[in-house]
């Protein structure tokens, strides 16, 4: 049931791998003779435009698709090395050219749709013969060079990394190319069959597991950042577990990264694991089944996680309520005098431009005052946001959605559970606990993804009724 949670967590760690192991295979392939052979002429447009016409084969007709033979794998090692050549600027141009001109023949498929319509009234084989034939147009002529990509040495890796440069291109909106967004879309879905779980292989991490993939897991750690070789040696030591999930094809990249801590009870402040324990990330079944093979007695499994966009989300709230003048609907009066009385501020817009402020910053945080006047509000703000905020029906937030299509049930936020710039800047300190009730992981699981309905306990069901009651969206 990881599938989705596990790509779209392969997705979010790729951004900083690099072209090494790419490179070496590139600069000693027979074919490609030299470095020099790609001079800075050769990276215009007239070299692109060669380069892609050498090595971008024409997709094969229907009648041939599987009688053709493959483009050599020179074709392959020249694509990868000269676009590893290129800088940020010409990888633009150069996938902007190679999604443009070398993607889907729209006249041939043109004439198919035509030709579909026109055998409606004949048999069901001429039907789906041509809507077969149609199915094939549709394959863009690059798919094929990215297919053959991926069987050289290092080219599943160099596709995860030539997706993640098209991610950053989308993102930064350097290109509103539509053709860029379909290479993505092919791109997505090659690494999506590719990555599949099945194909991902689960690892115990040790402290004696190789040097390259403990430094990695290291460098990769971007929720709670591992300060020195000290501090990871205690998230693999005793009572902790590390897993990572690896592919064949890229043998020593972790692509997943799952720690846990073994403990008595749910842990409700990160601080605390960090320093003694690791965190409890049990997202997989499969990790469930490893732990419960060595400690049988096991009983609960929770997740302590990270609420990451709450506070910009909150920002944009504040925002939205103080220029549509309805500061009174998102904090009850009693609540307003309390923040007016904390931050000796007027009634109205000043009392929620002090609360704004007072978000954006960790200064709150030292006073107890504000602290107490603060919790309900940011506590039940928060439930609403992880449980009733929603992106085509799912949660808003990606950790909460990617724990409950895992079949978790959002169990308890914590207050104060992360005091560190990171943790107050992203979430006001606060954490969540998912919780892993295996026998009922497949139902919740299944009904947040059919019916879209969040399986959570009283408390988070509490601040959700305390925030309806109080406040009005």
């Amino acid at each position: 049931m990881i599938s989705h949670p596990a790509i779209w967590a392969f997705r979010s760690s790729v951004r900083c791998w690099r072209h090494r192991a790419v490179l070496k295979a590139a600069l000693q392939a027979s074919d490609v003779k030299a470095w020099r052979w790609y001079s800075s002429s050769f990276r215009g447009v007239t070299g692109m435009e060669e380069i892609l016409a050498r090595v971008v084969a024409p997709l094969p007709t229907y009648e041939t698709r599987d009688k053709s033979p493959p483009p050599p794998e020179s074709n392959s090692l020249e694509f990868m090395h000269f676009y590893s050549s290129l800088d940020k600027e010409d990888k633009l141009g150069f996938l902007t050219k190679l999604s443009q001109d070398f993607g889907v023949d729209h006249k041939n498929l043109s004439e198919l749709a035509v030709r579909l319509l026109d055998t409606q009234l004949r048999d069901l084989t001429t039907i789906l013969q041509v809507e077969d034939r149609l199915r094939y147009g549709l394959t863009p002529r690059y798919k094929q060079l990215l297919n053959h990509i991926s069987r050289v040495e290092g080219g599943v890796k160099f596709l995860v990394d030539l997706r993640a440069d098209v991610l950053e291109i989308i993102s930064s909106k350097a290109s509103e190319s539509p053709h860029i967004r379909d290479l993505n879309s092919t791109l997505k879905s090659l690494l999506t069959e590719w990555f599949s779980v099945g194909l991902l292989r689960l690892e115990r991490i040790t402290w004696q597991s190789p040097c390259e993939i403990l430094q990695k897991i290291s460098q990769y750690e971007a929720v709670h950042p591992v300060r020195n070789w000290s501090d990871l040696k205690r998230r693999v030591g005793p009572y902790r577990r590390c897993f990572a999930f690896t592919h064949a094809a890229m043998p020593m990249e972790p692509l997943v990264v799952l720690h846990v801590a073994l403990t008595e009870d749910i842990s409700d402040n990160i601080q605390s694991i960090v320093r003694e324990f690791s965190t409890l990330e049990s997202e997989e079944d499969r990790v469930v089944r490893e732990l419960q093979s060595e400690f049988p007695h096991m009983a609960m499994f929770s997740s302590l996680s990270p609420i990451p966009g709450f506070s910009s989300w909150l920002q944009g709230l504040l925002s939205q309520y103080r220029k549509e003048g309805r500061g009174s609907d998102l904090l009850s009066e009693q609540e307003w005098k309390e923040v007016e009385q904390a931050t000796d501020s007027a009634p109205g817009t000043p009392a929620m431009e002090a609360l704004r402020k007072l978000i954006t910053s960790s200064e709150w945080m030292r006073s107890e005052r504000l602290t107490c006047v603060l919790e309900p509000v940011l506590m039940r703000l928060c439930a609403w946001y992880l449980y009733g905020e929603k992106r085509r029906s799912y949660a808003l937030n990606p950790v909460a959605n990617f724990h409950l299509q895992n079949g978790a049930a959002m169990w308890r936020l914590n207050w104060h559970a992360d005091t560190s710039p990171r943790g107050v800047a992203n979430s006001c300190g606060i954490m969540v606990n998912y919780r892993y009730f295996l026998s009922d992981t497949s139902k919740n699981s299944a009904v947040y993804l059919q019916n879209k309905v969040i399986t959570a306990s009283e408390q988070v069901l509490g601040l959700v009724s305390q925030f309806q009651k109080n406040s009005k969206l």
